[in-house]
């Protein structure tokens, strides 16, 4: 039954994870597709000048979008192997990135001069992603809300399943046989035996007691 339930939890995980992976893949070729335009722009890496302003929004993208990448890359791991170890740090790393996304999103909703927080971004690319999501309010609230509850949701999948622990290997039939050896008894296969009186047989004691010595 154990084993079902890990089963269970393992594919969850990596079902819910492949959410977050999917979008660190779609921000990656995103931020790919914007520098590529951004350098072909300028015609070459240095010609905008040492003093001009780096597109720090393209370079935010293209971080997140491998930072994501890599975690889901972490989470599929930790969800094949169960290990409680890699299934801490993944648990560490979501949260920490959970917390990053409600720091910036508590400003932009709280700070009504939000957009003084962050440099001029010199590609442009920042304003058009504002408008979008401006013009297109409804889709991107509910790809946040997915994005979050993903998150989320592996968070307390992998509680669970470092709750549960590893696959303890096939020699045994079930979990529920399986003993861990800090209940085994420490002296083993001892069995015992009740004490035994032998009794001496009414007649042969008669016997005894008829023998005559010969004469001499």
């Amino acid at each position: 039954m154990l084993r079902f339930v890990r089963s269970c939890l393992q594919f969850l995980l990596k079902l819910v994870n492949s959410v977050i992976g999917l979008m660190g893949m779609g921000m990656t070729l995103y931020s790919l597709w914007m520098l590529r335009v951004w350098y072909k722009q300028v015609h070459s890496f240095w010609a905008s000048g040492p003093d001009s302003t780096l597109p720090w929004f393209i370079y935010t993208c293209l971080g997140l979008g491998v930072s994501f990448c890599i975690i889901s890359c972490a989470g599929h791991i930790s969800a094949e192997t169960a290990n409680g170890c890699c299934l801490s740090s993944y648990i560490v790393f979501v949260f920490l990135l959970v917390m990053l996304e409600a720091a910036v999103s508590a400003d932009v909703l709280l700070n009504k001069v939000w957009e003084e927080d962050f440099p001029e971004d010199p590609t442009g690319r920042f304003d058009e992603l504002k408008k979008f999501v401006i013009s297109n309010f409804e889709l991107c609230k509910w790809i946040a809300l997915v994005l979050v509850s993903a998150q989320a949701l592996s968070i307390f999948l992998a509680i669970l399943l470092k709750s549960v622990g590893p696959y303890r290997g096939n020699y045994y039939d079930s979990d529920d046989d399986y003993i861990p050896a800090s209940r085994l008894p420490l002296l083993r296969n001892q069995v015992q035996h009740s004490p035994y009186i032998c009794a001496a047989h009414p007649s042969l004691k008669n016997d005894y007691w008829n023998v005559r010595l010969p004469k001499s």
